[in-house]
């Protein structure tokens, strides 16, 4: 996945990465690493809470030692966002109007370790670790050390 992040942007002037709390941020901290062992540069890594930018507040737990930082302007930057787990799409809409609240970026690109299918709204990441066909009832945990599946608990 790094390798395609600065072949896409012909190197990495100007990209940051923003990893979503609180599985993206081992993601876009592992990315960086990776990127900078690549190219000898080092990318800046943000960290963006999106839980109050949700439409579903009311269904999830809002988590206290998960918080925006982003110690740089992401205006005019390239910033990949990084989540472990893409289903419906919602979180990547939150986390867009979350990134705005930071500034304006030039583009935004979406990195994800797994790509469960079940879109309900039209996103589609640019950089997918692994496709994993899964069912709706199916839970998908996704860490740096692996995948695990397993049916949620009602």
């Amino acid at each position: 996945m790094a390798h395609e992040i600065i072949e896409r942007n012909e190197g990495l002037t100007d990209v940051v990465l923003v990893g979503l709390q609180t599985g993206g941020v081992p993601m876009a901290e592992s990315l960086a690493i990776a990127l900078e062992e690549i190219e000898g540069v080092e990318v800046p890594v943000g960290k963006l809470d999106v839980a109050f930018y949700r439409d579903d507040i009311s269904l999830r737990p809002v988590l206290p030692e998960a918080s925006t930082e982003i110690e740089f302007d992401v205006g005019r930057k390239t910033v990949v966002l990084a989540d472990d787990v893409l289903f419906t799409g919602r979180t990547i809409r939150a986390a867009l109007d979350a990134l705005v609240d930071q500034g304006r970026p030039r583009a935004v690109q979406l990195a994800v370790m797994v790509d469960r299918g079940h879109r309900e709204l039209p996103i589609r990441p640019d950089y997918v670790g692994k496709n994993l066909p899964t069912r709706r009832d199916e839970v998908v945990n996704a860490t740096i050390d692996g995948v695990e599946l397993g049916i949620m608990q009602r």
